[in-house]
């Protein structure tokens, strides 16, 4: 694998999918010549003999497991859990935690072809529904309209 100098603070596109290509390839192929080495020492013959195993066949080598649990580790540490990005899941829940309680309190709100589902789905399923298929932005942009009386519906 190619070892990546850091060149600023953004890495460009190119660069970017090429290193995430990289990363796939190496995780498959660890992964194919795991299970492999896994199935011939088994010994299985058949695939019902591989589902009485009492361990997994597939799976990374220990190895890439390690390195894998090392990515994750670090992800988790500087990406998911960095303040910026847990001030935008706050904000998210809120938004998305408004919007169901506005539609539950008022469900003449929605539009007519959601009000449709709700004698099959029922109102808070609906509800769901409805929000899991808005976009970020649309979800903003509706948040904002219920929330500020000036902005036309």
């Amino acid at each position: 694998m190619e070892t990546y100098k850091w060149k600023g603070p953004l890495l460009q596109d190119l660069e970017r999918h090429r290193m995430i290509r990289q990363l796939v390839g190496l995780l498959v192929t660890d992964m194919v010549h795991a299970t492999d080495a896994r199935l011939k020492a088994s010994g299985a013959g058949s695939a019902l003999d591989v589902q009485k195993l009492e361990y997994n066949v597939i799976g990374y080598s220990e190895e890439m497991q390690r390195r894998n649990r090392d990515l994750k580790d670090f992800l988790y540490a500087k990406l998911y859990r960095h303040f910026r990005v847990m001030r935008m899941q706050v904000k998210a829940e809120h938004i998305i935690t408004n919007l169901f309680n506005s539609y539950r309190a008022e469900p003449l709100i929605l539009p007519d072809h959601v009000q449709a589902w709700i004698p099959a789905r029922g109102l808070e399923r609906t509800i769901c529904d409805y929000i899991a298929g808005m976009t970020d932005r649309y979800a903003i942009e509706e948040h904002e309209r219920l929330d500020d009386p000036f902005l036309k519906p």
